[in-house]
């Protein structure tokens, strides 16, 4: 592997899920892989999860890290070809980009959607530029239309839980009051399909995704018929993908709450953090037994190094 933005990068899936868990039971066991090697994580957005979990992983390997939170710490970048800059952005990402692969052997990116334009978003400006000019692996750690670490995560996390081999595993829209991209849903229905499982997407009208995302699966409109022997509960929001980045609902019916959940087959609820308690879920369904949110993020970790393993192996 050299890159690593989709699930299409992965190879099999399973065999992927089952190299994880085996990083995950003796995690310190490739440490020569990255002596004398160094990656460079930068940030163009906040980051709790994917800062730590990356950065960790990229030690348990034996990496050095370098952090560099992009809007805070460095220049502010400009991606686009063509402008006059004029403004508050002194430095281009054509120039700034191969100076940073210098200075490493694999690039951490991450940077969300800026819902000026759907085209230019789903099209990845960011992520692109650095594959095509910084000379060295790139890492998607979150970009405009996808959250491949997360995915896999994700899908680490429900092989370890699962009771039986196909579960049905709901993704359901909830509210929120700020307009969230599309990234982490578009990237959690992806990988589960490929695992497999048997997704339903539960949601709003005109909350649909992407289709080359939402691929085969189910689509379900009203919530409860969605979360009926549900083994896996999956809750997110995210704006509407047309008309591109609107809010077109904050309707709280759609909160997951423990009267939604006593209508699954005993499901696990996942949620990849941070969350708006009592908006997203109440307070009673995170904190319960069946809330596996913080094995899910603890999971970061092992996607994240699985991905590196596989990089610095072809290096």
């Amino acid at each position: 592997m050299r890159h690593f933005t989709s699930v299409h990068d992965i190879g099999d899936l399973h065999e992927a899920i089952r190299e994880a868990r085996e990083i995950k039971r003796t995690p310190y066991d490739w440490q020569d892989l990255g002596r004398y090697k160094t990656m460079v994580l930068l940030f163009f957005n906040s980051s709790l999860r994917t800062r730590l979990s990356t950065q960790k992983a990229a030690m348990n390997l034996g990496m050095n890290v370098i952090v560099l939170d992009v809007n805070q710490g460095a220049w502010k970048l400009e991606s686009e070809r063509g402008v006059i800059m004029d403004g508050d952005k002194p430095e281009h990402l054509l120039e700034a980009i191969p100076v940073i692969g210098t200075y490493c052997d694999v690039i951490g990116v991450r940077s969300f959607a800026q819902f000026e334009s759907r085209t230019d978003d789903y099209n990845e400006i960011i992520i692109s530029q650095f594959i095509q000019y910084a000379g060295v692996p790139v890492v998607s750690m979150e970009s405009s239309a996808g959250h491949p670490l997360q995915a896999f995560a994700d899908c680490i996390t429900i092989e370890e839980y699962k009771t039986v081999e196909k579960p049905k595993v709901v993704l359901t829209w909830a509210p929120h009051p700020r307009v969230l991209p599309q990234a982490v849903a578009n990237s959690f229905a992806q990988w589960t399909q490929a695992a497999g499982y048997d997704l339903v997407i539960t949601h709003p009208t005109g909350y649909e995704l992407a289709p080359e995302y939402a691929g085969h699966a189910r689509v379900e409109y009203n919530q409860d018929k969605a979360f009926e022997g549900a083994h896996f509960i999956y809750a997110k929001n995210w704006s509407a993908y047309e008309p591109y980045g609107q809010i077109l609902s904050q309707n709280r019916a759609w909160t997951v709450d423990e009267r939604k959940m006593a209508l699954t087959d005993n499901a696990k609820f996942m949620h990849c953090l941070p969350v708006r308690r009592n908006m997203i879920v109440t307070d009673g369904v995170i904190e319960s037994e069946n809330s596996i949110v913080i094995p899910q993020a603890a999971n970061r970790v092992f996607s994240a190094q699985t991905v590196l393993k596989r990089i610095l192996e072809n290096l």
